[in-house]
């Protein structure tokens, strides 16, 4: 089948930690000479969009449009914007979640707030956790960027976000609001952007949890490439197959 629009994974789809994946370069820019419409979306909540633009470019010679990028932190403002409970916020988080919240004109308030939004942070404390988790209890909307309990590094599997929503989960026995992949609401705005029926879009990605459920819970066809965490071996076993299987995005005809 030919797919009208791609909603493509970063990281162990189009390069892999800090190494290059030619194949996901090339990708790319097939899809643009052919000028078929994509959409990179990704869990990452550390970097801003120029900042995920700017990496692609530098460092994995993947040369791609600003509109082109669609991450879960901007998915979590999206939503917060739609909730409209107020524009107080907590956030556990890096950079490019601080920076997106801050510019959406959402202030600091570590009593009150209206969110409490918890993504990665690799300087997480104790006294963070233990504010995001009082603010829960007293009523705030408790956000989780991702569900993603590890993150792939050069040293192993990292906790991740989804591990950190875990400990205020289990801290405060209230359920959270997941934004990222595989959940409905970062899909369905990725979505609305393509402005593509999801009939004719591929969510392409190498994490069969995140990437592939994304696109069997949304009713998306998928095409799991075993070029990061799911390996090929892992394959028959998997409770819902994929729609596709591949090795490698060379082997991926847009025809």
């Amino acid at each position: 089948m030919t797919y009208k629009g791609y909603l493509i994974d970063l990281d162990g789809t189009l390069y892999k930690g800090k190494d290059r994946i030619p194949a996901g370069e090339r990708f790319i820019e097939r899809l643009q000479d052919k000028g078929i419409p994509y959409l990179l979306v990704t869990n990452n909540t550390t970097r801003t969009p120029e900042m995920v633009q700017e990496m692609l470019a530098n460092q994995f010679n993947i040369v791609t449009p600003l509109e082109t990028i669609y991450t879960a932190t901007m998915a979590t403002v999206d939503y917060m914007n739609d909730m409209a409970r107020g524009k107080t916020a907590y956030v556990i988080g890096e950079t490019g979640l601080k920076t997106a919240i801050a510019q959406a004109a959402y202030t600091e308030d570590v009593e009150n707030p209206a969110y409490v939004v918890v993504g990665l942070d690799s300087k997480v404390t104790y006294d963070k956790l233990a504010t995001a988790t009082l603010a829960v209890q007293k009523g705030a909307i408790f956000i989780g960027t991702n569900p993603d309990l590890n993150i792939p590094t050069e040293r192993g599997l990292m906790p991740g976000a989804g591990s950190l929503v875990a400990l205020i989960e289990a801290a405060t026995r209230i359920q959270p609001v997941f934004i990222g992949k595989p959940n409905a609401i970062i899909m369905n705005k990725a979505l609305e952007i393509l402005n593509i029926d999801r009939k004719d879009v591929l969510m392409v990605g190498d994490n069969y949890l995140t990437d592939i459920m994304a696109g069997i819970q949304n009713d998306i066809a998928s095409l799991l490439v075993t070029t990061g965490f799911t390996a090929a071996e892992e394959v028959p076993t998997l409770p819902i197959q994929p729609s596709h299987v591949i090795a490698s995005l060379e082997e991926w005809d847009l025809e």
